[in-house]
């Protein structure tokens, strides 16, 4: 991650529209923020094939630009695209939770058995 106000990471494949548009909301680099991105860029290298796009926005440069998102704390993840938008708190750490929070995984509910 580099100390830009905005930073945008591309798809592994060149010309290929995203599919899903990200916007990581950091404050400098800090450990947490550091392994936001980190955690998210390797999520989305597992999960999404490179069909995304993260944009990573630091609020130190730019605070006003928390005011859009009506972000309130640091790191969170805002899924733009695809619809609806979805948001997420923390340094993504637990992939499982960071998955479910995306949709791109269902939500497992305790004593609920697939099996039959």
């Amino acid at each position: 991650m580099t100390p830009s106000t905005r930073k945008k990471t591309a798809a592994k494949k060149p010309n290929t529209r995203a599919e899903w548009e990200l916007r990581l909301y950091v404050a400098g680099q800090t450990p947490n923020s550091v392994a936001a991105f980190q955690n998210l860029k390797r999520i989305c290298e597992t999960h999404l094939e490179g069909k995304y796009r993260i944009e990573v926005v630091d609020l130190l440069e730019n605070p006003m630009l928390a005011k859009g998102d009506q972000i309130v704390a640091v790191p969170s993840l805002v899924r733009k695209l695809p619809a609806p938008v979805k948001k997420i708190l923390g340094n993504l750490s637990n992939e499982d939770r960071v998955l479910v929070g995306l949709d791109l995984q269902p939500v497992r509910r305790a004593g609920v058995s697939h099996a039959e």
